[in-house]
């Protein structure tokens, strides 16, 4: 596939969490310049990376950031987005991945979960930039969200125990969509994504004991707890949305599928590969 030029300038959202951060990372080691989106000074970021200090529900802030700029990186459920990618398309920005997510694909608006990404998927479809759409499955990053009950012991309690996973690395992720970036041939694509098993919650966990050596044991939570420490992290249509997906089963992120190696030429990285990388990650405090 041909290349864009050697040196390219990239503007990437999310650039201080797992996802945007991988995006960066895989298009920083290929020897392009990245912005990455920001609200404040001073937020950590990946070496190398540009802040561009903006507000994504207010696209006027990060105009300036868009001069020079071949392609976007885009999180969902930005208010400003659509206006962000008429600015773009005004300064003869090409290419535009969109992050979205499985459910999208059965466009059920009654799912806020689901709602949110078709919206964004809708408004990048017409944004006349050559874009591509990304849907991966649950990313094998979730798993810090453990990192509260592990500093408590090595007991975890976890949510639809018998809901198998093709988890994928956020490094997988990013290295699509940089690719997609940088590359002819992806535009006007949906990428459905996976990693290369298909994981129970119990097979994470004793997969990250042997990376951490601890010796983790997990405790399935019922639906009912379950849902009551959900409401206390997130709105409750996002409770009934995840409900609806894990609980009811009507979406399913068992499959593993070839999309990575494919778009990228190297397979996906495994669960225990993340939890191998990222172990140090979890004697961190919670809220790093």
């Amino acid at each position: 596939m041909a290349s864009t030029t050697d040196r390219a300038t990239f503007l990437v959202t999310g650039v201080s969490g797992n996802i945007g951060a991988a995006v960066a990372t895989a298009l920083l080691a290929d020897g392009h310049e990245v912005r990455g989106v920001v609200r404040a000074a001073g937020t950590d970021v990946p070496a190398g990376v540009r802040p561009a200090i903006g507000d994504l529900d207010h696209a006027e802030t990060l105009v300036d950031a868009l001069d020079g700029v071949e392609g976007l990186f885009l999180l969902p459920g930005y208010a400003g987005a659509a206006d962000l990618l008429v600015a773009a398309r005004a300064k003869g920005i090409r290419r535009l991945v969109q992050l979205s997510g499985g459910s999208a694909g059965s466009r059920d608006m009654t799912n806020a979960v689901t709602a949110y990404m078709v919206g964004a998927e809708d408004i990048a479809m017409e944004s006349g930039l050559a874009w591509t759409i990304l849907r991966p499955h649950a990313f094998m990053s979730n798993a810090l969200r453990w990192r509260p009950q592990l500093a408590a012991g090595d007991e975890l309690r976890l949510p639809f125990a018998g809901v198998r996973t093709a988890v994928i690395d956020p490094a997988d992720i990013g290295r699509t969509a940089a690719t997609a970036l940088t590359n002819d041939g992806h535009a006007e694509r949906v990428y459905r994504l996976s990693g290369p098993e298909s994981l129970l919650p119990a097979d994470q966990v004793e997969i990250l004991a042997a990376a951490l050596g601890r010796p983790l044991r997990l405790i399935a939570q019922t639906d009912d707890e379950a849902r009551a420490e959900m409401l206390t992290q997130m709105p409750s249509q996002y409770v009934d949305a995840f409900f609806d997906f894990y609980a009811r089963g009507s979406l399913d992120e068992s499959a593993v599928l070839p999309t990575v190696e494919e778009v990228t030429g190297r397979p996906p990285n495994t669960f225990r590969d993340w939890a191998h990388a990222n172990a140090d990650r979890f004697a961190r405090p919670a809220t790093t």
